[in-house]
């Protein structure tokens, strides 16, 4: 018999209360490896808010994050990152003067001791030079990496976020709003962009485009008022009269 599946993400019951608002409210699932989970609601649903308690940005009122299946409720983002826990934000963090090749190579440089070391050029380390272009060959870079990040469009810089976010080869990636501010052509090739990763990669994603969504996600998860409104299939969501009165505005 094979080994049980077990999940690398679980929320808890997990809260979040600022003074006498509830934020997030007794929010539970479990995300897989492979998954390929989006949350979506309303704006003022709580969606940010739980992706801060899942990364450790915020501290939970109450319930538990757990990940490969040890409590991290309490530890702080770092920890969670080296666990395995990844992350990208809505406003994108890149050095546009820099080469798409450097600003891999930086984020390789962060997830490793040398980081500590300032003295030796970063192209003395074969092993950090051969991981970022692999990433970059494997996400469709290579062959821009001297290209500098100012040069590249909109949504070709919230890819390469997303390679960066890649660096320290987590199990699950949380990506807010991956095409805040993208035209439909580039969400479109987001979307694509998105299916082409390492289908072992558990992603979480808070997403207000529903094509992206209903074309990347396997699951959706809609929250309402810090609640889980409802939970299943893209088709299910799609057809669901509460989805489609509290999310689309219609009965």
């Amino acid at each position: 018999m094979g080994e049980e599946k077990r999940p690398v993400l679980e929320l808890r019951e997990l809260s979040k209360s600022f003074g006498g608002l509830r934020a997030v409210k007794g929010v539970s699932f479990e995300v897989f490896p492979g998954d390929r989970k989006a949350i979506i609601g309303p704006n003022g649903a709580g969606k940010t808010t739980l992706f801060n308690l899942v990364t450790g940005v915020l501290p939970a009122s109450s319930g538990q994050v757990v990940l490969f299946g040890r409590d991290i409720t309490r530890w702080p983002s770092y920890r969670r990152s080296a666990f395995g826990m990844a992350r990208t934000f809505q406003v994108t963090s890149l050095f546009p003067g820099l080469s798409v090749l450097d600003n891999v190579l930086l984020a390789v440089q962060g997830t490793r001791a040398m980081k500590y070391v300032m003295w030796r050029p970063l192209s003395s380390y074969r092993d950090v030079t051969d991981k970022a272009l692999g990433l970059l060959a494997r996400a469709g870079f290579g062959e821009r990496r001297q290209e500098e990040v100012r040069n590249l469009s909109h949504g070709e810089q919230r890819q390469l976020e997303i390679v960066l976010a890649l660096a320290a080869d987590p199990k699950v990636l949380l990506l807010d709003e991956p095409t805040a501010g993208l035209s439909s052509g580039e969400s479109r090739e987001m979307a694509e962009f998105l299916q082409g990763l390492d289908p072992s990669l558990a992603l979480l994603l808070i997403e207000h485009d529903m094509d992206v969504v209903f074309d990347v996600a396997d699951h959706i998860s809609v929250l309402h008022f810090g609640e889980i409104l409802e939970a299943g299939a893209p088709a299910e969501i799609r057809a669901s009269e509460r989805v489609k009165a509290v999310y689309f505005g219609s009965a």
